[in-house]
Formats: structure tokens, C-alpha cells, sequence
């Protein structure tokens, strides 16, 4: 299922985006796995706490957020990953963990790693562990106006 808010925000916006089913994944390997779609495409939601506040990171699926660089990056803030009960309420029409990557819809700053700027597409949890949004990566950068960092490491 789509997240209701991102379905309306997308669709009030006339973007161009298609839904991907697949089976039940938690990991965001796993999911680019069964919607085929490349991991280095497809991008991942990693809720991160930076000065006790939450923002968004979103990185390609084969990659893993360095919380020294990040923290170096923000100035020397304290980073730490945060734990779903932190933000699992914030979230409340997605499932915990396939929340999609617009923090600005629901109040939460969005970061993402440059390299997934490179591609044409972007792809994401849909707010479920069985669907999955591809659209052009472009759009997506319009939308959701994330600042660019170059932060993950190859898993």
C-alpha cells in the first residue's frame, strides 16, 4: 500500500511515478532484490538524530551512513542513529521502517548521499514492505529538496 500522504503529495503534483509490488522485505537490499531494481538505485531511509533532533538520510541500498563523516560534515554535531520509537509516530500511515524519503512531509529535514544523484531513476519504500515508488530522480530532488552530502561507504 502507498502511503496515503505521499500518494495525494505526488499526485496533487502531477508527477510522473510508478508503484512496484513485490513480496514482504525488511531489509532495503532485500526489497531492491524483489522489485528489481538496482541497489545503488535504490534508495534507503535512515532516521538519525543529529543534536537530539531528527532528520533523514537517504543512500543507495549498498551503502552504509558514517556517522563520523556526517557528524564532521554538520559541523561537529553529535549523530547517533535513532530508535524506531523515536519516530515511528511521526510516520503513522507507513510501516515501521518503509517510510519514504520525504522528510519534508512530515516535518523532518531530508539529506542525501550524492551518488544517487548520478542516476536517471530513484526508487523507495512506498510506505509498505511491499511497494515500492520509481520515479525520475530529478523530481524527486524538486520535491523533497534534500541537502547533498557525500557520506555512505560500500557495505
Amino acid at each position: 500500500m502507498l502511503s496515503p500522504r505521499l500518494h495525494h503529495f505526488l499526485d496533487e503534483r502531477h508527477v510522473p511515478y510508478t508503484t512496484l509490488s513485490h513480496q514482504r522485505t525488511i531489509t532495503a537490499q532485500e526489497t531492491a532484490d524483489a522489485a528489481h531494481v538496482g541497489s545503488r538505485n535504490f534508495a534507503k531511509t535512515v532516521m538519525l538524530k543529529v543534536d537530539g533532533s531528527l532528520m533523514m538520510m537517504v543512500m543507495p541500498a549498498a551503502y552504509r551512513v558514517d556517522l563520523t563523516r556526517l557528524s564532521r560534515a554538520m559541523g561537529g554535531s553529535e549523530v547517533e542513529l535513532a530508535q524506531e520509537d523515536e519516530f515511528k509516530d511521526i510516520f503513522a500511515d507507513c510501516e515501521v521502517g518503509a517510510m519514504p524519503p520525504f522528510g519534508n512531509l512530515y516535518g523532518i529535514p531530508v539529506y542525501v548521499d550524492a551518488r544517487l544523484t548520478g542516476g536517471a531513476e530513484i526508487a523507495f519504500n512506498a510506505g509498505s514492505h511491499t511497494d515500492v515508488v520509481r520515479m525520475p530522480y530529478a523530481e524527486f530532488e524538486r520535491l523533497a529538496e534534500p541537502r547533498l552530502l557525500y557520506l555512505a561507504h560500500v557495505m
